[in-house]
């Protein structure tokens, strides 16, 4: 499922990268335009890049590592009040 919506999302941005880059008024020297422009297309480039990213897998193998590292966690804090709540139950 989350690889769909980053697919769906990457064809969103690949989209309007394709409408929006011909009507920006780029080359036109430094004007606050041709900035923006520049920047508009950087930003959406690094959206693409994100869900290129996304899309292939690169992290993988770290996001299995923090799942483990979440679980161990969890199990730990579950211990932890299981303890304290035997404790407390043996001041009674």
């Amino acid at each position: 499922m989350r690889t769909w919506k980053n697919v769906i999302y990457l064809s969103l941005a690949l989209g309007m990268l394709i409408y929006a880059v011909p009507r920006l008024p780029i080359g036109e020297g430094w004007t606050i335009p041709s900035v923006f422009g520049i920047v508009w297309i950087g930003l959406s480039l690094l959206v693409v890049a994100a869900h290129l990213h996304r899309i292939i897998g690169v992290d993988e193998e770290r996001e299995a590592e923090l799942r483990q590292v979440r679980r161990v966690a969890r199990q730990r804090r579950q211990q932890w009040l299981e303890r304290q709540l035997g404790a407390g139950q043996g001041r009674k």
